[in-house]
């Protein structure tokens, strides 16, 4: 297998059609030999991600095994492409053969997908995935001279190990993206095993690795759970206001058309279909780039870069510097007589329009608030164009827009300040108090995103944009990619009502109501002295478990009150660690914590 190199196979990871169709234009023949030929080179790793991210309990020897067939299968097929089984899709291929494999399916719980065909078969292993990852054993963790020697005798393995670990507790990332993890993790591995502190190296360059891993994550499940929950249209105006940003001297058709190619056949990657998903990705990154002229001057060098790099280089390009000539407001959208006529005349290429102008025009306001101002203008056009003067109406549009915004740079600057008098540890476990019903991992999980969402955004000059950006992405993954998710009716209420103002609809909401605590347990307040000995990445899981723990069986408590109890637990802590027996320091002081 070749060493992996796909850091450019990312650029905004959601594309799929249903079969291939093959490009006839010889820019468009080159770019699809090129990834057929990637794909064909690491058909091995591209098995790993699928197979763990279907069948996560699977051992690594189970994987072993389909990735030696599914090897043959492309041998095969290399050599005789007539044969009956090379005309199927890839993805039906590799899930007929998991169904194949004796006693796999009744092991694992996966047999009634394997009684369905094609589509249904398909969502069957999409809605077998298990985003919480608790039941699966803690992530393996080799000492930094074991790592390299691993790496340096058998790198082939210990990657492949790697990809599976990652892949099986990530079952909603594409797999471009983990594909791009793998090259981080090797370039770190190759990188530090050659330092002398081989421990202080890896530590600190995984971490924007882990980061990586973690902000493409949260995206890909809040886009799915969009797609799954409100459908193709909800995603289509996502994309227009992304893209009207970043390029914003493209010509509306030509965004559309590559909003098209990006959001039309979303479904495929989230369901996981890899193979075609790196196609579409080259696909969109090949539509950018022959069009970068009327797209964006910020992406001549990006698309200077062969395939695998030119991806990443595009999604880290800056936003493209405004036209010149480009009004600060476009007025057709309020001041002309005739906007009822023109919106009954195509509803849909009337929004977008109105969507794609308003977000070139506003590069500081967040995606979120951008679908609020298109929700409020149709709700505005609803009401005004069943009036006897709907051009009075709506000309005070701009108004409710403002309003709007006002509204919710309020409650972002609200959630800052709340931030800062609560701190790390109390924001943490304010999902807690919302959405007690989800596992204790899930909640230290979604608790930890928002804290880095805060601590990112709230000193920053564009914190506005920046907090309603990433804290409706935590919301997107609380909400799950599942359509048939439930949590508590409150909580559903708000991921099911309306897409763009689901975030308004959380920060309404009071602690669980309905939520019965598990019966009290000394147990929970019973500690011992390994918590003294504990690294500070352990001791902070320890503690989040805790206190997530905590707040479940007090969840009725208001913010002062928990605050109060977190501060107790960390100077038990501090006391019987500092003490000359800390076994029995715990053992007295535990107790008074929840008192």
């Amino acid at each position: 297998m070749k060493l992996l190199k796909l850091t450019g196979f990312i650029f905004f990871l959601f594309f799929l059609t249903e079969s291939l169709t093959l490009p006839t234009q010889p820019r468009d023949i080159e770019n699809f030999n090129s990834t057929q030929k990637f794909i064909e080179d690491n058909i091995e790793y591209i098995t790993i991600i699928a197979f763990a991210q279907y069948v996560q309990e699977a051992t690594f020897e189970e994987m072993e095994k389909l990735v030696k067939d599914m090897v043959e299968y492309k041998d095969r097929c290399m050599a005789d492409k007539t044969l009956p089984e090379c005309s199927k899709l890839p993805n039906n291929v590799l899930q007929e053969k998991i169904c194949a494999m004796e006693g796999l399916p009744q092991k694992h719980n996966f047999s009634h997908c394997c009684s369905k065909v094609d589509a249904q078969r398909r969502l069957c292993f999409f809605y077998n995935k298990k985003s919480d990852v608790g039941f699966l054993p803690p992530f393996p963790t080799l000492d930094p001279e074991e790592k390299c020697q691993a790496y340096e005798s058998n790198r082939e393995s210990l990657l492949n190990h790697f990809l599976y670990e990652v892949a099986r507790r990530n079952p909603f990332v594409f797999a471009p993206t983990l594909l791009t993890v793998a090259v981080h993790f090797e370039e770190v591995a190759k990188s530090c095993c050659e330092e002398q502190n081989k421990v202080n190296c890896l530590q600190t360059r995984a971490i924007p690795v882990t980061q990586y891993l973690k902000a493409f994550s949260s995206y890909q499940k809040h886009v799915c759970g969009a797609l799954l929950k409100f459908g193709t249209k909800v995603v289509h105006f996502i994309y227009i206001a992304i893209l009207s940003q970043k390029f914003p001297k493209i010509e509306f058709k030509e965004l559309i058309s590559l909003v098209e190619d990006v959001s039309s056949n979303y479904d495929g990657c989230c369901e996981g279909d890899v193979v075609q998903c790196i196609r579409d990705t080259s696909k969109v990154m090949n539509h950018i780039c022959s069009k970068q002229d009327s797209i964006s001057s910020k992406i001549k060098e990006c698309c200077e870069k062969k395939i695998p790099e030119r991806g990443q280089c595009i999604i880290n390009s800056n936003k493209d510097d405004r036209p010149k000539d480009l009004s600060l407001r476009e007025g057709k959208f309020t001041d002309s007589e005739n906007v009822c006529q023109e919106r009954d005349a195509d509803p849909d290429t009337f929004f977008a329009k109105f969507t794609f102008e308003y977000s070139r025009r506003h590069p500081d306001l967040s995606i979120p608030e951008l679908l609020r101002i298109v929700q409020i203008y149709k709700d505005l056009l609803r009401n005004c164009c069943n009036t006897e003067n709907p051009p009075g109406c709506y000309r005070y549009a701009e108004d409710k827009f403002n309003e709007t915004t006002e509204k919710s740079l309020k409650m972002v600057q609200q959630e800052c300040k709340h931030f800062q008098n609560l701190g790390k540890d109390g924001l943490k476990y304010q999902l807690t108090k919302i959405a007690p019903q989800l596992s204790t991992e899930e909640l230290v999980s979604l608790g930890e995103k928002m804290v880095t969402a805060f601590t990112t955004c709230c000193t920053l000059s564009e914190e506005f944009a920046c907090v309603d950006n990433l804290a409706d992405l935590v919301f997107g993954e609380l909400c799950g990619v599942n359509e048939n998710r439930t949590i508590n009716p409150a909580v559903d209420h708000c991921c099911k009502t309306n897409f763009a103002f689901r975030r308004p609809c959380f920060e309404s909401l009071k602690a669980d109501k309905t939520y019965v605590p598990p019966p009290f347990s000394q147990d929970l307040f019973t500690f011992h002295a390994d918590m003294c000995q504990s690294q500070n990445e352990e001791l902070q899981r320890k503690t989040d478990r805790f206190l997530v723990n905590l707040v479940k069986l007090k969840h009725e408590l208001t913010d002062e009150e928990l605050q109060s109890l977190f501060t107790n637990f960390a100077n038990v802590v501090d006391k019987c660690c500092k003490a000359e027996s800390p076994e029995v320091c715990f053992n007295e002081e535990s107790p008074k914590i929840g008192n």
